[in-house]
């Protein structure tokens, strides 16, 4: 009886991640607005009776898959950080990463820049949360460059405010298909403007 609750478990868990595959794909295609549960469950081989089992409409599955690429780009963003041994290249790593990785997760970078979606209660805690985790990732940078002597800063919280917000303020043009040596020829040069600032002479 255990060994078939724990499959049963299994068979729904896949499901739903099915579905939740299936609608990141037409949501990135066609954006929250023009994508339908009908659709979603074409595209996950399901009945539309069975995606009301498991989400309660079509902005609960948008929800799931936006934590889902949200959580993607965290990680990708830590492990890049985890890579590098100087604050200057962690700081690098954390621009580039996370440009690159809101290119190709198309859902959470609509949910941090769609007008339109803020309407949502829910999107307005993953931009919260997703923000206020950023900030937290910058300082643990900056505070780890000032204990090895390499930057001068007074405020660390306002720097690190001040960087995700220039960082922000060209996501959009960066976000147009930027050849990678391009992206990172433009990202040296806003770490250029910002070390200026910050290292030690």
């Amino acid at each position: 009886m255990v060994e078939y609750s724990v499959l049963e478990d299994k068979m729904e868990k896949k499901k739903k991640l099915n579905i939740i595959g299936a609608a990141q794909e037409l949501f990135a295609r066609f954006g929250f607005v023009k994508t339908t549960v009908d659709e979603i469950a074409k595209a996950a081989s399901m009945g539309k009776a069975t995606i009301y089992h498991y989400f309660k409409g079509k902005e609960d599955i948008y929800k799931e898959v936006v934590e889902k690429e949200s959580n993607i780009l965290n990680e990708k963003i830590n492990e890049a950080i985890d890579k590098e041994k100087t604050p200057q290249k962690k700081l690098k790593a954390f621009v580039l990463t996370r440009l690159k990785y809101l290119n190709e997760l198309a859902n959470i970078y609509s949910a941090l820049k769609d007008e339109f979606l803020k309407r949502h209660d829910f999107i307005e805690k993953i931009r919260g949360r997703d923000f206020n985790r950023e900030i937290e990732i910058v300082k643990k940078i900056l505070k780890e460059g000032i204990e090895k002597k390499i930057f001068i800063i007074r405020d660390i919280k306002l720097t690190a405010f001040v960087i995700l917000a220039a960082l922000k303020g060209l996501e959009y043009p960066w976000s147009e298909k930027v050849p990678v040596p391009e992206l990172e020829r433009n990202v040296e040069k806003l770490l250029e403007v910002l070390f200026k600032g910050i290292l030690r002479r």
